[in-house]
C-alpha cells in the first residue's frame, strides 16, 4: 500500500491504522467508504481521512480511506 507501513494511523481521531481498514476491505466485505466507517469507525469524527477533498485540517493527511479501498479494488 503506496510503501505505507500497516500500523501507519489514518484515522487520528479514532487510532484507526491502514491495517484495520484493509482487514474491513479483504475480510469483512467493505466495499464502499461508509462500510470503511460503519466497521471500522475511522472517519467519523473530524472526516478529514476520508479523501482529499474533505480534508480541511491544518496538516494534510499523507493517505486517505478513499485511497486504500481504490487500491484494494484495483489489486495493488
Amino acid at each position: 500500500m503506496l510503501n505505507f507501513p500497516k500500523t501507519y494511523e489514518v484515522c487520528n481521531c479514532k487510532k484507526v491504522t491502514i491495517a484495520q481498514i484493509e482487514d474491513a476491505i479483504i475480510t469483512q466485505n467493505a466495499k464502499t467508504l461508509r462500510d470503511i466507517q460503519d466497521i471500522t469507525t475511522a472517519g467519523t469524527d473530524c472526516r478529514f481521512c476520508i479523501f482529499e477533498e474533505a480534508d480541511f485540517g491544518k496538516i494534510k493527511k499523507k493517505i486517505y480511506c478513499k485511497d486504500i479501498l481504490n487500491s484494494e479494488k484495483e489489486g495493488i
